[in-house]
Parts: structure tokens; C-alpha cells; sequence
């Protein structure tokens, strides 16, 4: 193929997945991150002939328009991400600290597309612009008649959209809006910011719901403490899933300044899943559970329509809920015994 891709937070979670994803289908690739959530990391992909590296600051708007200026496509991954904790605790970082990357990285890529060399902005979005939806399955569009998000997390992201839409009305700036629904996978870890949380007789520090409650249940939790009822519903894909389909965003034709849900089209609910990560942990003995007082902007449903992304990228997650566990529950317990998580 040939074709060169910048992609923001290259060292993140989704970021990672998705590299691998482009590198696999014959892309160039230049990452950039400041490894500000996780501290260095080490990637599989860090020594592949077609990976470029730059340690730097997406708010770097000099910097990014000249790594954008020698792509033709760009992925805006970088951002400040976390659990559910974070939604409380970071409220205004998450708002501020994310529009300053929003906004630098358009500056960029605005600069890029009008040298005539940047093709296209892949923007990542998140379901949570449908934190206040009503309306299930989700379609698209929805962001645009639902009350807006109750978090600032969320609300950030709905921005997001919303500069690509300004950046294309008042300058042409072509995008692909990407929203991923839970991703789950391995090479998430510990945030630098992360401080330990409670649940139960067992300390946390992710606040994600399947590397939690894995880790409750590999260090012998009994009953296992979930969060409010457990009737909260999910669909968890799989990261490698999701960087298919985000690599067909940037790939296919019919996706140009378009919006994607991207997600598996299986509901769990939470309390389905713990008992399914028990019993591939603890076959021969009974699920007891018992439930905490829930966060306050734990989103009681998510669940999209998934039916845009099948038509126009002939995109599916198909990897079962139960195969992404025998993944990710070995590689959970093993980064215990590293302290990594």
C-alpha cells in the first residue's frame, strides 16, 4: 500500500491495537505519545521497519503539523482516559486538558489538508456521547437529539465531533468520526495517576469493569463486590476487533465524514459477566456476589446500533465475549505477580 498514517496516542490501550492493526495492512505508521498515563512502555511493534516513534505532546501544534504534513491520513487517539473514578476526580482536567489536544491536533491537521498533503481526520470519539440516550439500540445521530452528556468526559468527546464537523464546514477538512463501545483486551495497566480504590477487601486502581472484577476474583474475593446491581448493560468488544474497524474508517471511501458506532452487537450485563469471569476462574465453586453503592454517573444502559457500520465498512466484532476472557484473564494475572495493574 504505501500509504503513510499518523496516529495520537499511539501508546495507549485502543492505541496500541490499533497500530498493530495498520502496520498488518501495509501502512506506514508514525505514532506520537507523551506516555503521560502509563510511564514508558514497550510495544511489540516499537522495532517494525514501517514504525516511526516520537516521543512528544499532541499540544505541541508545531510539532503536530509537521508529523501531519508528512501523512495522508491522521487518527486523533490521544487523549486523557480512564474508569469511572476518573469521571469524578479529574471532572475539569478531562474537559480542559482534552480540548487542548482537540484543538491542537485540528490546528494541525487543518495546516496539513491545506498543504494538500493530509487526506483525512479519523477523530475517536466514545459511546459515552450517548450517556443521556433513551433511545436503544442507539443509532447514529442520536448525540444530536439526546440531552447532552452528564459528564464532562463525555461532553468532551460530543466536542470532539463537533470540531471535526466545524473544521469540514469551514474548512473542508474531510473526517470520519469513530465512536468504540468497551473495548477489553490486553496491555492496559495501571494509570500514573491512578491512586488505589477499595472494593471490598480488595485495592483497585483501574476502575474498569473487567480488569476489575477479574482481579477481585483472582485474589479470592467471596462474595465479590459489583457495583450497584449488576443490571447495568454493556457490549464488550475486543480490541482487536475495534482496530479493524477503525482501520476500515480510515480505508474505505463510503466512511468520509461519516460517524460509526463500533462494537459487537451482544449485550451483557454486568452482573452476566462476573459470573462468567468466576466460572472460568472457579469452575466448582458457587457465584456469591454482593453489591456496593454505585458511582454516580454509572450509565445504566449502553447499547448501540450497530447496523451502519455492517452496511457501509462491512464491519462486525466477532470475537466472542468468552474467547476475549481466556485472553485476558491470564495476562490480568500475570501482570499482578508484575505489579504492573
Amino acid at each position: 500500500m504505501g500509504k503513510k498514517i499518523l496516529v495520537t496516542g499511539s501508546a495507549g490501550f485502543i492505541g496500541g491495537y490499533v497500530v498493530e492493526e495498520l502496520l498488518n495492512n501495509g501502512w506506514d505508521v508514525v505514532g506520537i505519545d507523551n506516555y503521560s498515563k502509563y510511564g514508558k512502555v514497550e510495544k511489540s511493534y516499537d522495532r517494525h521497519p514501517r514504525y516511526t516513534f516520537v516521543e512528544g505532546d499532541v499540544k505541541n501544534t508545531g510539532l503536530m503539523t509537521e508529523l501531519a504534513s508528512g501523512c495522508e491520513q491522521l487518527i486523533a487517539g490521544a487523549a486523557m482516559i480512564g474508569g469511572i473514578t476518573y469521571f469524578h476526580e479529574l471532572a475539569y482536567d478531562l474537559l480542559a486538558e482534552n480540548e487542548r489536544i482537540t484543538a491542537s491536533t485540528f490546528d494541525a491537521a487543518i495546516a496539513a489538508y491545506k498543504k494538500g498533503s493530509l487526506k483525512k481526520i479519523t477523530v475517536m470519539s466514545s459511546s459515552m456521547v450517548f450517556e443521556s440516550a433513551t433511545k436503544f439500540p442507539t443509532p447514529e445521530g442520536t448525540e444530536l437529539t439526546s440531552p447532552p452528556p452528564l459528564t464532562t468526559y463525555g461532553f468532551q468527546k460530543l466536542s470532539c465531533e463537533y470540531f471535526a464537523r466545524g473544521a469540514k464546514m469551514q474548512y473542508e477538512l474531510p473526517y470520519t468520526i469513530v465512536r468504540p463501545f468497551n473495548c477489553v483486551g490486553i496491555g492496559e495497566r495501571r494509570a500514573l495517576t491512578d491512586h488505589e480504590v477499595m472494593s471490598g477487601n480488595v485495592s483497585l486502581a483501574m476502575s474498569h469493569v473487567v480488569p476489575d472484577l477479574v482481579q477481585k476474583i483472582l485474589k479470592g474475593q467471596d462474595p465479590l463486590h459489583i457495583l450497584g446491581s449488576g443490571s447495568q448493560v454493556r457490549h464488550y468488544t475486543y480490541g482487536g476487533d475495534l482496530a479493524r474497524g477503525i482501520r476500515l474508517c480510515v480505508e474505505t471511501e463510503a466512511a468520509l465524514n461519516e460517524d460509526f458506532n463500533l462494537s459487537t452487537d451482544v449485550s451483557t450485563t454486568v452482573l452476566e459477566l462476573a459470573e462468567v469471569i468466576w466460572k472460568k476462574i472457579h469452575p466448582n465453586k458457587p457465584f456469591n456476589y454482593t453489591s456496593d453503592k454505585p458511582y454516580d454517573h454509572d450509565v445504566q444502559r449502553r447499547v448501540p446500533d450497530t447496523t451502519k457500520a455492517k452496511k457501509v465498512l462491512g464491519f462486525e466484532a466477532t470475537t466472542t465475549l468468552d474467547n476475549i476472557l481466556d485472553e485476558v484473564i491470564p495476562w490480568i494475572g500475570e501482570q499482578i505477580k508484575l505489579g504492573t495493574i
